[in-house]
């Protein structure tokens, strides 16, 4: 799961980045509020990757999701870009787990199988 909801987080990092960029041409908002806006959202992508295996990383990043989609009010296109990624971190979260419940079957079977053949 750790790789798959790291991929997109990493993703997510650089549309937040070119999403400032296009905020910052917006006469009604400071340079200064777009980059503590989304320089703290870029820093918290970074900081999920390490975190998302932990408890409460999953919900991390579900809030991100939320907060990439509400984004859309001050950069119209972020509501369709923060709807693409919240449906990837859905199926990141989805099929990683899944991913990990078959690794760890397997290496029960290969343990289990080792161990009957000694």
């Amino acid at each position: 799961m750790r790789t798959l909801c790291s991929s997109t987080l990493i993703g997510e990092f650089f549309v937040i980045g070119f999403a400032a960029l296009v905020a910052m041409k917006d006469p009604d908002l400071s340079t200064g509020t777009v980059w503590a806006v989304s320089g703290t959202a870029m820093v918290l992508c970074l900081l999920l990757c390490g975190l998302v295996t932990r408890p409460g990383g999953v919900a991390l990043g579900w809030v991100l999701q939320l907060v990439l989609v509400a984004s859309g009010f001050f950069v119209p296109t972020m509501f369709f870009m923060g709807a693409v990624f919240a449906v990837l971190w859905w199926a990141s979260v989805h099929f990683g787990r899944k991913v990990d419940e078959a690794r760890a079957r397997f290496a029960a079977q290969s343990g289990s199988s080792t161990a009957d053949a000694a």
